[in-house]
C-alpha cells in the first residue's frame, strides 16, 4: 500500500508492472487525446483563480484611516487635499471617493450617482474574466465524458473485429476511458469552486464598501 502512494506521487520514480509504466502521467496520457484540452483547461483555471485573487486582493483593500482623513479635509474646505489623499490610494474605494469629491458642491443626489456608477465599474473590473472559470466549470467535465464516450465505442468496435469479448478486454479499456470522465470532473470542480469562491470575495468587499461609503456620504 505504501509502495503504491509513492509510486502515484507527481516526480516519483515510476516503477514497471507488467510492463507498462504506472506513474500518474502514464495513466494520464492514456485517457488519449482528449486529455489535452482538459489538462489545457486545467492550466487556465489555475492561471485565472491566481490573476483574479491578486487583482481582487489589491483592488478590495481598504484603508481605515483613509475615510476619516478624507472627510476631515472635505470639512476643512479643503477639497484638493482630499483628492490627493483618494487619488494616492491604490484600491478601489479611492477610485469611488474621488468621484464623489468631484461632485463637491453638487447636490447629494448626484454624489450619490458618481459614486454608485464608479461602484459598478470597479465591480465589473474584478468580475472580469471570472465568467471563463464558469465556462470551463462546465465544458471539463463534457470533455470528460466525451472521451470516455468515444473510448467505450472504440473499445466495442475492437471487440467486434477481434470477434473476443474478454472481460479482461472490455475492463483493460475501459479503465483507461475513464480517466477522461475523472479529470474532467477534477477541473470542473476545481474551476467551480474557484469562481464562487472569487465571487465571495467580491461580495463581503461591497457589504464593507457600502459601510464606508455611508461614513463618506455624511460629509456632504
Amino acid at each position: 500500500m505504501v509502495h503504491f502512494l509513492i509510486s502515484t506521487l507527481p516526480g516519483a520514480v515510476p516503477t514497471v508492472a507488467n510492463g507498462q509504466v504506472t506513474s500518474i502521467l502514464d495513466l494520464m496520457m492514456k485517457g488519449g487525446i482528449i486529455m489535452i484540452p482538459i489538462l489545457l483547461l486545467s492550466v487556465i483555471s489555475v492561471y485565472l483563480f491566481i490573476e483574479r485573487y491578486v487583482y481582487i486582493r489589491k483592488l478590495s483593500a481598504i484603508d481605515r484611516n483613509l475615510i476619516p482623513s478624507v472627510i476631515s479635509e472635505l470639512k476643512a474646505k479643503n477639497p484638493d487635499k482630499a483628492m490627493t489623499m483618494a487619488s494616492n490610494d491604490q484600491s478601489a474605494l479611492g477610485r469611488i471617493m474621488e468621484s464623489g469629491i468631484e461632485s463637491s458642491g453638487k447636490t447629494s443626489a448626484d454624489v450619490e450617482r458618481n459614486l454608485e456608477t464608479t461602484t459598478n465599474l470597479m465591480v465589473t473590473k474584478m468580475e472580469n474574466h471570472l465568467g471563463y472559470l464558469g465556462i470551463i466549470a462546465g465544458i471539463a467535465p463534457m470533455l470528460g465524458f466525451v472521451g470516455t464516450i468515444a473510448g467505450v465505442i472504440k473499445i466495442f468496435y475492437n471487440i467486434s473485429l477481434a470477434d473476443n469479448i474478454s472481460i479482461g478486454i472490455i475492463s483493460g479499456g475501459l479503465y483507461q476511458k475513464m480517466i477522461c470522465s475523472g479529470t474532467g470532473l477534477i477541473v470542473g470542480v476545481l474551476a467551480y469552486t474557484g469562481y464562487h469562491l472569487l465571487q465571495m470575495m467580491i461580495d463581503r468587499y461591497m457589504i464593507k464598501l457600502q459601510e464606508s461609503l455611508i461614513q463618506f456620504l455624511k460629509a456632504f
